[in-house]
């Protein structure tokens, strides 16, 4: 188990001191694991009802995340996906309730709801006024099931929001529950989970998913889910989600809709990003507006993998209590919105684009360039490989996906003069080709299209210029040369043995000259620590294996030579 912690003892000790470090605006409560309001005396003396919420640990950045003016008053720590005792949420009681009185905020486990209780209970007992609300939002298991009850899970940030609003107008403890009961009914979440988590104090992942497994309907303790599928899209995963929690609240066209999509903990922005575009896709394709969107992460289970959906069908009302002043140091803030069914986009105009001149109609351009695309999609898996030892992995694959592009529209290049299919090639290649690569072969390129200008029906020696003037442009560009261990290793020998051969009448021979010496050049780079490019982080572990930039080289000068070869 690899841990950024000291003691499995001291985890949420250690958390939630780090967490009044750096949000002076929170405070700990004296030997007990609450948090609270810096301002809470102050705050007792307004007259407004105080919100405690809390549970087990591990869902950061809730519960504490969510202290703040139009939010929660206090927060109760437990351990780590443990309930917290009677007595510290009694505690909590104490110190944040005013005369105004206090509303618990649980959520739908049995710890939770007998350890918050029994405290409002005791509470009550020694004159507090104390009420309490359970937040059930799981729509994954049904309300009349024979369990525990639906879990309260990620919709209940969006419980505090209202919550908190109502409390920060001054509304009564009465209202105040009202208000956050509307909320509980309105919402329903679910999430499916893409791995396990690792409990702290258990050392191991609470269970196990095969390589192409997901758990749909999971709560947030590192419990498995209602069922086990295989790995799915990202759209088809929305549509089962949202499709359930819609289902259970009733919404469809015409519905206004608040969404909080969650991350459970360690999914990438990226992933999260493609959920929110499914779940526009679809709530738009349902008739469904969505008034505000919040995408982030609000309440997670430790590392777990995979994410919430969760909706609250709204009014102008619910959506006043969700847009009125809060601040705490994990709301985000007012959510976007309206949201309408895709992306704001806007015309590109006036555009610069490379013009395709009429030439020599030399058909062997084309089929050489041609050629070259087709061998670089042919190869693209051994390049890929190559670059996954001792790169970032993606230059085979960004190279076919360049490929592909210029396969789309040779066609165009029949009868264009050699200068402006060059320029072409540049273009296409810095759109679609990610990385150095692209940048690197659109300036050979275009620096290639710059020699061959004017020049309606060049012949070999012309070629060979291009060539030179293209690998200067990418050393120039790279700042590299020959044993920096690059393309230009392969490249550089090519070209100088074609300009020593461009008045040979052999052009053949001298075209397999130039390619033994790339394959050579390419080959010695296996000998070499690189000190360009990502390889470069790997220093000596990337000797053994030749660079792929070079290798590629050896792919489409071959190509350029058997369509040379083939008659027609």
């Amino acid at each position: 188990m690899k841990k950024l912690m000291n003691a499995t003892a001291d985890v949420v000790d250690d958390m939630i001191a780090g967490l009044a470090i750096a949000n002076p605006g929170l405070v700990l409560l004296e030997g007990e694991r609450v948090v609270l309001r810096a301002d809470i005396e102050a705050f007792k003396a307004s007259g407004r009802v105080a919100l405690i919420s809390g549970g087990g640990s591990g869902h950061e950045p809730a519960h504490a995340g969510y202290i703040g003016e139009g939010l929660l008053t206090a927060a109760v720590c437990g351990d780590v996906f443990t309930s917290p005792s009677t007595d510290a949420v009694l505690a909590a009681i104490r110190a944040a309730t005013g005369l105004a009185g206090a509303l618990l905020i649980a959520k739908n486990y049995t710890g939770d709801r007998l350890n918050f209780g029994l405290a409002a209970e005791i509470a009550r007992s020694e004159g507090f006024s104390v009420d309490m609300v359970v937040v059930a939002d799981d729509v994954a298991l049904a309300e009349n099931s024979e369990t525990a009850g639906r879990r309260g899970i990620a919709g209940t940030v969006l419980v505090h929001k209202i919550a908190g609003a109502a409390a920060a107008e001054g509304l009564s403890l009465g209202a105040v529950k009202a208000e956050a009961e509307r909320a509980i009914t309105a919402i329903g979440s679910m999430g499916v989970a893409l791995s396990a988590c690792t409990v702290p104090a258990a050392g191991k992942p609470g269970f196990t998913l095969g390589d192409d497994e997901i758990e749909l309907g999971l709560g947030i303790h590192g419990e498995a889910g209602i069922s086990r599928s295989p790995m799915q899209p990202a759209h088809v995963l929305v549509e089962t989600l949202l499709g359930r929690v819609f289902a259970d609240k009733q919404i469809g066209k015409g519905d206004h809709v608040a969404l909080l999509v969650n991350n459970l903990g360690a999914t990438p922005v990226m992933e999260m990003q493609i959920v929110v575009a499914d779940v526009a896709r679809m709530a738009a394709r349902l008739g469904v507006t969505i008034d505000r969107l919040w995408v982030g992460t609000f309440l997670t289970a430790l590392e777990m993998a995979g994410c919430s959906l969760s909706a609250m069908k709204v009014d102008d009302a619910l959506l006043a209590r969700l847009d009125a002043p809060a601040s705490a140091p994990a709301w985000p803030g007012r959510g976007a919105g309206p949201i309408g069914n895709g992306p704001k986009v806007i015309s590109q105009k006036a555009l610069a684009c490379a013009v395709l001149e009429e030439g020599d109609g030399d058909p062997r351009l084309a089929a050489a360039v041609r050629a070259v695309a087709d061998a670089l999609i042919a190869d693209e898996a051994r390049l890929t490989d190559l670059d996954q030892k001792v790169g970032d992995g993606d230059l085979g694959l960004n190279l076919a996906r360049g490929a592909e592009a210029i396969l789309r529209e040779v066609d165009t290049y029949q009868g264009k003069s050699a200068a402006s299919v060059m320029k072409a090639l540049s273009a296409s290649l810095r759109k679609t080709v990610g990385g150095t690569s692209g940048a690197l072969y659109a300036a050979g390129l275009l620096r290639a299209a710059s020699e061959l200008e004017g020049k309606q029906t060049p012949g070999f020696a012309d070629w060979a210029k291009a060539l030179a003037a293209g690998s200067a442009a990418i050393a120039q560009l790279g700042d590299a040369k020959i044993g920096d261990r690059t393309m230009l290793d392969a490249l550089l020998p090519a070209a100088d043995m074609l300009s020593a051969a461009a008045n040979d009448a052999a052009t053949g021979r001298a075209f397999g000259d130039a390619i033994e010496a790339a394959r050579q050049g390419a080959a010695a780079t296996a000998a070499i620590a690189s000190r360009r490019g990502r390889s470069s982080y790997l220093g000596e572990r990337a000797v053994g294996v030749p660079d792929p930039g070079a290798e590629a080289v050896v792919v489409w000068l071959l190509a350029i030579r058997r369509s040379l070869d083939t008659p027609g």
